[in-house]
């Protein structure tokens, strides 16, 4: 039996908790920045709030304390490997966490600014590893053409090189730091996503000239508040309260075209927003049987299909009517 008890309160298990985790307001300050900054653009009062959610994950359980967790009913309990890929180390996986988190800011400001009409230019924030374009393209760079076509947005990139395949060598014209434009050829790398060929950068969409938004908020990871950013950036560059002065929380990853997608662990966030006040809780299409069955009382469940949705149904809620729910 003592042998039994130390192997309880000693021996990892090969699971990890999911929990309620910390919840943002996008539209105020959290360590007395700014959490969305925009510069060189006309913007607008906001009013209420405008929450993001996490997903706590707690790692390094015992069996004893995933007993006392899985018990509780506050976390769930899911194979490590779900969180962790087999031969990932941590400190990849937090990297790939901060990655998608980056990567969801830059198709929030894309979507963003494509709903209020704002015209962009598209630069090279980043290079994946490995990338085709690596030695040609340089983060800062803007894209002015691929494949002969005109890139005016990150709906156009993509466009550009929806008929492409991998090995094709295709001519990029870019401009940097002021230089004359110039013209280069990339011989297409493979996509993760289908067929077609990948330049291998992180595009980022942005308004001309100097205008800026910048995205701050401290050591969080993952995809999944694409759709909040999104509407915080919406809300500060048109009149008029987003909110209408209430609480809202929400969650859902974004295209840079403004669908919105599931997430995992949406009980946790309804939760964590219910517990600070929201009373209205966006939920992604894709979430709502799940969210409908565990949503806590008092939280309105409004359905999410994509950005210029959201958009409306809170523009309904203002108007006092209800927006469709799940």
């Amino acid at each position: 039996m003592v042998s039994l008890v130390m192997v309880g309160v000693t021996t990892p298990a090969p699971v990890v908790a999911l929990g309620r985790g910390p919840t943002f307001n996008t539209l105020g300050e959290v360590d007395g920045q700014a959490v969305i900054t925009i510069t060189a653009l006309p913007t607008y009062p906001t009013s209420g709030q405008l929450n993001m959610t996490t997903v706590g994950v707690t790692d390094g359980l015992t069996m004893v304390e995933t007993l006392r967790r899985w018990a509780s009913g506050d976390f769930k309990i899911i194979p490590r490997s779900s969180v962790f890929p087999p031969g990932a180390s941590a400190e990849e996986v937090a990297n790939q966490n901060r990655e998608q988190f980056v990567d969801s800011q830059f198709s929030a400001e894309a979507a963003a600014l494509d709903h209020v009409g704002l015209a962009t230019e598209v630069f090279v924030d980043g290079l994946s590893d490995g990338s085709p374009s690596a030695g040609v393209l340089a983060v800062g760079d803007r894209l002015i053409n691929v494949a002969g076509r005109p890139v005016h947005g990150l709906e156009s990139l993509h466009e550009a090189l929806a008929a492409t395949h991998p090995g094709q060598p295709v001519t990029v014209g870019f401009q940097r730091n002021g230089d004359p434009p110039q013209q280069a050829l990339v011989t297409l790398g493979e996509s993760p996503t289908g067929p077609r060929g990948m330049l291998g950068v992180l595009p980022g969409a942005r308004p001309p000239g100097n205008a800026e938004i910048i995205i701050s908020l401290g050591d969080i990871g993952g995809p999944s508040a694409g759709l909040i950013f999104a509407l915080a950036v919406v809300d500060k560059l048109t009149p008029g309260p987003l909110t209408g002065g209430k609480f809202i929380a929400g969650t859902g990853t974004i295209r840079f075209d403004g669908t919105v997608g599931r997430i995992d662990g949406i009980r946790f966030k309804m939760l964590t927003a219910r517990e600070s006040g929201a009373t209205v809780f966006l939920v992604p299409a894709g979430n709502c049987a799940e969210a409908r069955s565990t949503a806590p009382e008092g939280l309105q469940l409004v359905k999410v299909d994509d950005l210029d949705g959201a958009v409306a149904a809170l523009d309904t809620l203002r108007a006092g009517r209800t927006p469709a729910t799940c």
